[in-house]
């Protein structure tokens, strides 16, 4: 039987996976540092670790075998050193590759209960938008430890998140390391884009017409943009705003990046569109497309989105 999974997606998590299905979060998450989720985590002696419900998860000794029910904790783990410990993954983790060749479980909106508490892991990660649901409630009844982490909406948040995730392995000192260098990575792209007198004003289109979505402030993907040195021209807007061609035509950005990989052809659909052929994005073939996966999933690799940014936006400088 499929349980379904905490509350409806957000709309930034909803298009990710609709955009995987071809090439293959809106609740603050609690920032903690590993001081104030866990005690003694030398992996050797038990230990606790609180989630984000406040729960204390307590182990024996550090997680052998793991289940991720959503693609930025797999990646994390991985980036941890840990991705051989993965027994159970959803239908929408494609990275790294070794990730594809792992049990499916879950299509990150249901998750199949029976096929978990069959695999019997040491932990299991999961994720909520908002309040974690009592579905979880039947593998915990299993006596499968359920380690709750809320969907990042800030880079500060992912870090949070990788220190949790790290401390439920016993492996901080890794996730340190891993820290470092998404900072050091994105330290070394904001030293070239020192060079940038006035920055380019970009449209981020993540759902196509007719529905139009794009990314405002208080986003994880208007960090992403921060980073690279770019102004969104929605940035006034919240959240994930549904928005009218009108208001693109109106605003008319220099750049446009679109994340939409779930049709043919998202670059020339924008590009095609009749009332838009006096935006200065299109008149001067600027029309991007840049990978949803690495832009949307909160989690290691977000050095490497504000890299892809800075690139598309700014290849000059960042040859």
């Amino acid at each position: 039987m499929k349980i379904k999974s905490f509350l409806l997606l957000s709309i930034p998590l909803a298009l990710t996976l609709g955009a995987c299905q071809d090439d293959s979060a809106e609740a603050p998450a609690t920032e903690e540092t590993p001081e104030e989720t866990a005690t003694d985590t030398s992996g050797d002696t038990p230990y606790t670790v609180t989630d984000d419900r406040g729960e204390d998860i307590e182990f024996e000794q550090a997680p052998e075998t793991i289940v991720s029910l959503i693609p930025s904790n797999t990646e994390i783990v991985f980036a941890l050193g840990a991705g051989e410990q993965l027994v159970g993954v959803t239908d929408f983790d494609n990275y790294p590759e070794a990730a594809q060749e792992i049990e499916r479980v879950s299509d990150s909106v249901e998750f199949n209960a029976e096929k978990i508490i069959q695999l019997d892991p040491d932990v299991v990660l999961a994720y909520s938008t908002g309040e974690a649901p009592p579905a979880l409630s039947q593998l915990e009844d299993a006596d499968i430890p359920v380690f709750v982490i809320q969907s990042a909406t800030s880079f500060d948040e992912v870090y949070g998140d990788i220190e949790q995730i790290a401390s439920v392995l016993a492996k901080e000192d890794q996730g340190a390391e891993v820290i470092e260098g998404i900072q050091t990575q994105i330290e070394d792209v904001q030293e070239r884009l020192a060079a940038v007198d006035e920055q380019k004003e970009v449209y981020v289109e993540i759902s196509p017409s007719p529905e139009i979505y794009t990314t405002g402030k208080s986003t994880f993907m208007q960090e992403i943009l921060d980073h690279a040195n770019v102004t969104n021209v929605f940035e006034d807007l919240e959240g994930w705003p549904n928005i009218s061609e009108e208001e693109v035509i109106t605003r008319d950005p220099e750049i446009i990046l679109t994340t939409v990989s779930y049709v043919e052809d998202a670059v020339g659909d924008i590009e095609a569109r009749d009332s838009w052929s006096a935006v200065e994005a299109i008149e001067n073939g600027e029309v991007h497309f840049i990978d949803s996966d690495i832009t949307s999933r909160p989690g290691p690799r977000i050095g490497e989105a504000v890299q892809l940014v800075a690139e598309t936006v700014y290849p000059e400088l960042m040859e």
